[in-house]
Formats: structure tokens, sequence, C-alpha cells
């Protein structure tokens, strides 16, 4: 499988099981792709071999998130990091997790001998908020959600910035390493004498959003998480004929994942986490279609995009 291009946005499915896997769903596993960065969300059981399916090698991985420690969301976090080791991965790999639970972390970070020579950067969050500041390309916030356990979603935004506009440019005259000196200084003085500004030659250009909502009942946290965002990924164990039982475990229902995603604004919803009891993911769709447009059923192994930028 050919290396992806340093500049792609994509999410790799890896897993799309709920508590229980099946002969089709692994357990979870989401790499985000980030020009490049590769997040790994919720490592369940299974991840490691699912990335040698998806073509991901041990050494995409620069950042793990994981939002709480039931089994089906963490028990591929020893198997990932003993890979890291084994494939001498040079770079560090910050690892966030709810502080809560620290002990689970520690155990599946130690349940094997192995030699353990990766540079793993444990970054417990106890409330929520601004978890990593960048460096850029973007920020890491965490909310805290509404499941049986301590568990956290997670948000990547990216700092706005603005677009080179090549007529304008050509206009005044900017050409070569000056359109790179004019981004870095925000004016220049051309060769005749004119000053040229960065605003007179650019438009604004929005940063993307990428928000992760696994294990939650309906809350306020949710909403906040997958606000404006450019791609959500969002739990969907249950159909509305069992709000109940979703209600009762502490989780959401497709129609709930897509009123989620269109309240916030959202432009692309993946539904995944799906419970066994549901053999055909089109009934998710379905169902949250009739509430928001652009809906992904996760299947393992898929590769959805961040939709493009509009502005």
């Amino acid at each position: 499988m050919p290396a992806p291009s340093p500049t792609s946005r994509e999410l790799v499915v890896l897993g799309t099981a709920s508590q229980a896997p099946t002969r089709q769903r692994n357990h979870n596993g989401y790499l985000l792709r980030w020009d490049a960065e590769g997040l790994l969300f919720d490592p369940g059981e299974g991840t490691q071999r699912q990335m040698l399916l998806a073509g991901v090698a041990s050494s995409a991985i620069t950042r793990i998130c994981v939002t709480h420690f039931h089994g089906d969301h963490c028990l591929g976090l020893p198997g990932v990091l003993q890979r890291l080791s084994l494939d001498q991965v040079a770079h560090p790999v910050g690892v966030w997790y709810p502080a809560g639970g620290q002990e689970f972390f520690d155990r599946l970070r130690r349940c094997a001998l192995y030699n353990d020579t990766a540079d793993i950067r444990p970054h417990p969050v106890p409330l929520g908020g601004l978890v990593d500041p960048g460096p850029e390309p973007f920020t890491l916030l965490a909310a805290r959600l509404d499941h049986r356990t301590e568990t956290l979603g997670w948000r990547i935004e990216e700092p706005d910035g603005r677009r080179m506009l090549p007529d304008r440019l050509a206009a005044a005259g900017v050409t070569g390493p000056d359109v790179g000196r004019l981004q870095r200084e925000g004016s220049l003085i051309t060769a005749d004498g004119r000053e040229v500004t960065l605003a007179a030659v650019s438009e604004p250009r929005r940063g993307q959003v990428f928000a992760f909502v696994m294990d939650t009942r309906l809350c306020d946290a949710a909403f906040a998480l997958a606000e404006g965002a450019d791609l959500v990924v969002c739990e969907s164990t249950f159909l509305e004929r069992d709000a109940d039982l979703a209600a009762a475990y502490g989780h959401l229902t497709a129609a709930q994942a897509a009123r989620i995603a269109a309240e916030a604004g959202a432009r692309r919803l993946v539904l995944t986490h799906f419970s066994q009891r549901y053999p055909d993911e089109s009934d998710f769709s379905a169902e949250a279609g009739e509430i928001f447009p652009d809906v992904v059923v996760a299947r393992d192994l898929i590769r959805v995009p961040v939709p493009p930028r509009t502005g």
C-alpha cells in the first residue's frame, strides 16, 4: 500500500464493535492521519493486527488517546506499545487518558515482559479542557462525557490561518521565497519600493476540527466537542427502538448521534461502536440519515477523508 501524502487527513477505521467483537467487527480502534501526525484512538483488542491489515505502520503513531478503560477501548494498548519498541520507533509517543484510570494504565503499560525501549510519555487528564497546546499543527482538547466510568471525549483544533491568493500575489509581483517571507513577517517591500501586506494578497482560512465522542449518554460535552467539526466520530451502540437500553448502559442511539452532529453544525458524521445485536449496519444509516445528511457507517478497515476545506 502506498505511503500517505504528508498533507493527507483521513480516518482509518480499525474496528467498530462495542463490548463483544463479531466475525465482521473487531474491537474499537481508529487512526486519524493529520498530515504528518497519526493519532490512535481507543485501541481495543486486536488493534495491532488490524493495523497490519490496514497498512498502518507503528511508526505512523505519534499520539494515543484513550477515552476510558473498559476493555473494548484499551485492551489493545499493551500490544501497540510493545510494537513501538519492537519496531524501534524513534519519536516520542504521548498517551492521554482519564487520570482516574491511572492504575489501569499502569497495568496495561507493564502487563508483560518485553524490551521496553520506546519513548512513551503518559499524560493523565484530570478534568478536561486544553490538554496539549501544540506545537502546531493542532491543539488537543478533552471534555468529560457521561458514561458509567470516567470517560473523556477528544477534540482537535487546527489554528485559523490565511490562504494565499495567486492572482493577487502575481499582481503585486511577489514570487518564490518572498511568498514565505511575507507569510512569516506580514509585509515586505518589493523591488520597486511598494509595500505589500499579507492581508492584501490572502484571505482568512478556517482551521479544521475533528471530534471523537465515544461511550456516553446525551450530554452538553458531546455537543461542545462536535461544535463546528469537519469530522465527528461518534458512538451509536443502539438504535432508537432500544433507547432505554442506551440510557441504562451510558450509550447513544444512531438518532442521538445524528442529533449531536446536526445541532453542533458538524459537516460529516461517522457512526461506530455497534452492538452485536445489530448485524445490519444499514439500519444505523437510515435512522441517522433522517436527521443529518452526511453520515458514514463505519466498517472495519475503511478510510474516511476529512471533508475538504470550504473557506
